[in-house]
């Protein structure tokens, strides 16, 4: 998959082949259960409400889902198919369509988290801010601030450049051999970059750094202010 392609939707033989793994960047056992495991690791109790932000074909959704009460997985991307096959190749055969109800994904490529009418105690995006300009982030930060709890955390992943590095020049990342841009789609951005973001808005930003994602995205922590 080009990077630019994530919106494409996947026809019905795409489907059929189980390619929504490899469309989501694949790595679908590793990656879906680093994200379990480390929110579990975080605090993620079984009665929180947990929005995934680009929540794709539930790489790892199918492990929140699991984890947590009925009800109480959110899940929210822009494209129609990655959800649709998810749901249909992952979710059913698994058992866990009972537990996650239509009414709990939207497609949306606008972060219009308050159609979900709910507050969340916790959110994740792995693999988000990697494609998008910062105009992009900061209106992700101003919607969900709108629906997380006071005291509830928003972890996310960067490809990180360093503080004293020029943010313009390309940067490879190791592990992965991932090269990033400052323009253009992968995107890597400094932290101060992401604390910008969150100018004028209910949030406190600390970088946490690597988490052991095999491609060197590293995780930032937002939470969200009284």
């Amino acid at each position: 998959m080009k990077i630019n392609d994530y919106h494409r939707e996947l026809n019905p033989e795409e489907i059929e082949r189980g390619e929504h793994r490899d469309f989501v960047g694949g790595m679908w056992d590793e990656i879906g259960r680093l994200q379990f495991d480390f929110m579990v690791a975080r605090g993620l109790k079984r009665d929180m409400r947990l929005l995934d932000i680009g929540c794709g074909s539930f790489r790892g959704g199918i492990h929140f889902v699991r984890y947590l009460k009925s009800g109480n997985y959110f899940g929210i991307d822009g494209n129609h198919s990655l959800i649709a096959s998810g749901y249909e190749k992952e979710m059913i055969p698994s058992g866990l369509a009972e537990k996650l109800p239509p009414e709990n994904l939207l497609v949306d490529a606008d972060f219009a988290f308050s159609r979900f009418a709910t507050t969340f105690h916790a959110a994740l995006a792995v693999s988000v801010f990697t494609h998008l300009p910062l105009n992009h982030i900061r209106l992700c930060l101003i919607n969900l601030s709108k629906c997380m709890a006071p005291g509830a955390r928003f972890f996310a992943t960067i490809f990180q450049c360093p503080e004293g590095r020029p943010v313009e020049d390309p940067l490879t990342h190791t592990p992965g051999g991932i090269t990033t841009f400052s323009a253009r789609d992968p995107y890597h951005y400094r932290v101060s970059d992401m604390a910008r973001c969150t100018g004028d808005l209910p949030w406190t930003l600390q970088a946490i750094g690597d988490w052991g994602h095999p491609r060197a995205q590293r995780m930032i922590r937002f939470v969200r202010t009284s």
